[in-house]
């Protein structure tokens, strides 16, 4: 175990957590369904992990924005998150390790919460 610390790290925890991604029953297919180039997928994931974690610029793009039209709701995330710490934890530990499992949390409570809202209100399950 380790400290994630640097792009190399990142592109361990990504590839490994959207290879489960992609076999998994329940988000697998709402990825297949709008993803079509894998790769140029990842290479994005890559530059947002590493501006997210070490500040290091280079992402663009709009994650919500993606997002806002697919039928996802809390049990999407829920897996998704499930997935993402076993990744993290399988491979990495410390401070770092620790920020990304909760970036991913925060990133999936604001993500589900705005989709929610779009949907009539903050009680409502998006389906």
């Amino acid at each position: 175990m380790k400290e994630i610390e640097s792009i190399d790290d990142i592109k361990i925890f990504v590839d490994e957590f959207y290879e489960k991604v992609r076999r998994d029953e329940l988000i697998g297919p709402v990825f297949w369904e709008k993803i079509e180039d894998w790769q140029h997928h990842l290479e994005k994931l890559y530059a947002f992990w590493n501006a997210a974690l070490f500040g290091v610029p280079g992402f663009r793009g709009n994650p919500f924005a993606k997002h806002a039209p697919l039928k996802i709701g809390p049990e999407h995330f829920e897996r998704w998150l499930k997935l993402f710490h076993e990744t993290i934890d399988h491979h990495f530990e410390g401070q770092i390790a620790v920020e990304a499992k909760n970036r991913a949390e925060l990133m999936a409570f604001m993500f589900l919460s705005r989709l929610q809202k779009m949907e009539g209100g903050a009680d409502k399950v998006v389906y």
